[in-house]
């Protein structure tokens, strides 16, 4: 028997910081909104691959983890009681005459008048090095990902890749590992400069050891490390960080009938509309001219996407913007005068 809808205003599809942000913009205009994501969690990317790599360029907070960010985010919008429903993929989408019906792979059917798609790259999965044996140590003493830095305290640790999470963890590991080997296949890097130069910096002072050449093999025993192997020499280790990058795939939202291209959902750059009425993507899901893949990016998408989304979920109201710092509803929210 087909489950019974549940009624909201709002769909949105990821729940990674844009996602969040989004549920904040929705309620000032008095929006409710259901959130739908794979992941067990809130927080997207933040959560699953970074949740305490240090995050700079979100405005007025200097420094924050990702799973500061998703904390946060998630204080901010609890005026507004969202429904989450995790460990969900959205599956189906499908009109109706009241707006849409999206359907989850649990079961879980959910009727709005707006879909909003903030589900960054898709599904991500970690690119991983050519090593045939390597499954044997994952989770173990080879990792994709820092799900707490303390775990790698006094190891004698390799990380591989040349990106800014490469590098980015490289400078924040270092004081707390008893060594550290950085290897990336050339001597060029591509994260960004200021990393750069400051690991440089670490290898000059003799805290980090930098090593040209690719991982061909791993040594050890019960999925316990005791060496990374190069092609010209071995490194004693009992840890592997590597950051070869992400495999991103839009996941069901391909087959959605929305304009795509490469992977990415075309919008206008006026409300992040996608080429069907009622439907919007924000965040890294999303392509336009000058599109930047920034957190900060997808909160200004998701701030102009509620003002269009309003004139679908109450047509029958004068739509009136209100600052934060005047709005009524949020006001009334937190219990404010």
């Amino acid at each position: 028997m087909p489950a019974t809808p549940q009624i909201t205003d709002v769909v949105i599809i990821g729940a990674g910081p844009v996602g969040l942000f989004a549920v904040f913009e929705l309620g000032l205009l008095d929006i409710k909104a259901h959130l739908i994501d794979v992941l067990d969690r809130p927080g997207g990317q933040c959560a699953e691959l970074y949740p305490e790599k240090p995050i700079y360029d979100i405005p007025a907070i200097p420094v924050v983890s990702g799973q500061q960010l998703t904390e946060q985010l998630m204080e901010q919008i609890k005026p507004f009681h969202p429904a989450f429903h995790f460990s969900q993929m959205a599956s189906s989408l499908e009109k109706t005459a009241h707006g849409w019906r999206v359907t989850t792979d649990a079961g879980t059917v959910i009727d709005a008048k707006v879909v909003v798609i903030a589900s960054g790259g898709g599904s991500f999965t970690p690119k991983k090095p050519p090593i045939k044996t390597i499954t044997e140590y994952e989770g173990k003493s080879v990792f994709y990902a820092v799900r707490n830095k303390d775990s790698f305290k006094g190891k004698n640790l390799v990380i591989a890749g040349g990106g800014d999470s490469a590098l980015d963890w490289t400078i924040a590991l270092q004081p707390l590992v008893e060594s550290l080997t950085l290897v990336h296949r050339r001597d060029e890097f591509r994260a960004a400069p200021h990393s750069v130069a400051k690991m440089r910096e670490l290898v000059f002072a003799g805290k980090v050891k930098l090593e040209i050449g690719n991982l061909s093999d791993l040594r050890g025993q019960n999925g316990q490390l005791t060496a990374a192997v190069l092609s010209t020499s071995e490194i004693a280790c009992d840890a592997l960080l590597a950051f070869y990058g992400l495999t991103m795939k839009p996941g069901p939202v391909a087959g959605f009938g929305i304009e795509m291209k490469d992977g990415l959902i075309s919008v206008n750059t006026e409300n992040f509309e996608t080429s069907t009425p009622g439907i919007f993507a924000i965040g890294d899901i999303n392509r336009y001219p000058g599109k930047l893949k920034l957190i900060l990016s997808g909160f200004h998408e998701a701030a102009l996407m509620a003002q269009k989304a309003f004139r679908y979920v109450h047509p029958e109201r004068k739509w009136r913007f209100e600052y934060t710092t005047s709005s009524s509803n949020l006001q009334e929210k937190l219990g404010v005068k």
